[in-house]
């Protein structure tokens, strides 16, 4: 998960009450994110904006966005995070695509398992390149203004968010095999200072690896009950 660090904004006392209110959203879900389920952080992200689309809409908002050229860092900023939003969304679906095939095969027999391990290492491959090109880009503010300070803490904030998303479907390369076999045999009350034992994508892909080898007809039953979950 990237780390985030929100910025010091020091906005005048008298701020208005919306400005106020993003500020405590944006506190809010970066104490909170590392605790929070992909639903929970989504529900977290609408609520942010529906927020910010409310800030915008304020006449001191466009005032001061008007009289400074940071409308169009802020406007690439959104440009940058509507992207990042649509790959996020296509690489879920591709890898819904992989659990259904999965699922389909493992109803008629064990030949769809090295075809679902092909295509997840595809597309971890996939994710991996997206996201070291995306933080190759430039971000840096070069606007001074309190109010596109703001709002590039919400662009940040976005941004850790979707890279923790997509962190749940894909396979950090420092993570082994014997790392997940490790997390998938705890103890389901095993405690690890508050974090999962295993999210659900590597649990299903530990127990395939021991499905490969296995001749237990019951472990193909249980890793469908684990996939209709996911």
């Amino acid at each position: 998960m990237a780390s985030f660090h929100i910025r010091s904004i020091s906005l005048p006392s008298t701020s208005h009450p919306l400005t106020v209110s993003l500020e405590e959203q944006l506190y809010k879900l970066n104490t909170s994110q590392s605790s929070l389920s992909i639903g929970q952080k989504l529900s977290g992200l609408k609520e942010l904006y529906d927020c910010v689309d409310d800030f915008l809409q304020l006449s001191l908002t466009q005032q001061s966005l008007s009289h400074e050229n940071s409308v169009e860092e802020a406007l690439n900023g959104s440009l940058s995070l509507l992207d990042m939003c649509s790959n996020t969304r296509d690489f879920f679906s591709q890898m819904r695509e992989c659990l259904q095939g999965l699922e389909l095969s493992l109803r008629r027999s064990r030949n769809g398992v090295e075809a679902y391990m092909t295509s997840r290492k595809t597309l971890n491959k996939l994710i991996c390149k997206y996201l070291r090109n995306f933080k190759k880009q430039d971000k840096n503010s070069k606007s001074n203004s309190e109010i596109v300070v703001l709002l590039k803490g919400v662009e940040e904030i976005s941004v850790s968010m979707f890279e923790s998303i997509l962190s749940f479907i894909s396979q950090p390369k420092s993570k082994s095999k014997l790392s997940i076999f490790s997390k998938l045999l705890q103890p389901k009350n095993a405690s690890c200072q508050g974090e999962l034992v295993a999210n659900e994508v590597e649990k299903i892909d530990a127990e395939l690896l021991i499905f490969k080898s296995s001749s237990d007809s019951n472990q193909s039953k249980t890793i469908l009950k684990e996939l209709e979950a996911l």
